[in-house]
């Protein structure tokens, strides 16, 4: 089944803190059902001095958001994604604002 969210889309978070405000999707986990939005739902983490990190400290990452809280953006409008099938067997995401992009066959 395919998702209405890739790796690389523009999307509107449209739940908690971060409600309103747009980013580029750095990364898609779809056994969780989770994205990773650029500059959102951002967090300390604290880290102990070691080889990669001498100093130690906090260091602000991006968490996980569930991939329901957030919907892409075609155009300037962020809204559900229909998936359509069209006469020569492309199959495409059409969000409010226009196609979004087209699905890809899976290998094998």
């Amino acid at each position: 089944m395919a998702l209405h969210i890739k790796k690389g889309d523009i999307v509107m978070v449209i739940a908690g803190d971060d409600a309103g405000e747009r980013g580029k999707v750095l990364s898609v986990d779809p056994m969780r059902q989770t994205v990773i939005v650029e500059g959102r739902n951002r967090v300390f983490k604290h880290v102990r001095p070691s080889r990669r990190n001498p100093q130690g400290g906090r260091l602000q990452v991006e968490r996980p958001i569930h991939i329901s809280n957030v919907q892409p953006l075609s155009g300037d409008k962020a809204g559900r994604v229909k998936f359509i099938v069209e006469e020569n067997g492309e199959k495409k995401r059409v969000g409010p604002g226009g196609t979004i992009g087209t699905v890809k066959r899976a290998k094998g």
